[in-house]
């Protein structure tokens, strides 16, 4: 069906920046919204950042001013850039896209998860 792929995770000293990208492949019509998750005390995941196939965004207060979501339509790509990193953005980053298939209907998809890693 849907395939997401992350790269770009690993590790950075606080203050230091990472960039995470995620390709989308497989029996994909369209891609709505696209984003990244990471696991939170008392919640499965919660949200990073998202943007959608019109490019609006919206980020968790934590990375705002920090984090940069883009996303290039034609590759069914997303990325992350990461700056001013700090011990607490420790976390597997999960990309998520929200996919119309080809076969019909709308299903949500997940990556494995990359690892991030910050140090101070």
């Amino acid at each position: 069906q849907v395939q997401l792929v992350e790269s770009g995770g690993g590790s950075a000293l606080a203050g230091g920046s990472l960039r995470l990208s995620c390709a989308a492949s497989g029996s994909i019509f369209r891609i709505m919204a696209m984003g990244w998750y990471r696991p939170a005390p008392g919640k499965q995941r919660e949200l990073v950042a998202r943007i959608t196939g019109g490019g609006s965004t919206n980020y968790a207060d934590s990375v705002k001013g920090r984090f940069t979501i883009s996303r290039d339509n034609a590759k069914n790509t997303v990325h992350l850039e990461m700056n001013n990193l700090k011990p607490e953005d420790t976390a597997v980053y999960y990309c998520n896209a929200d996919v119309w298939v080809l076969a019909g209907g709308r299903n949500d998809y997940w990556g494995q998860g990359t690892q991030v890693t910050v140090s101070s």
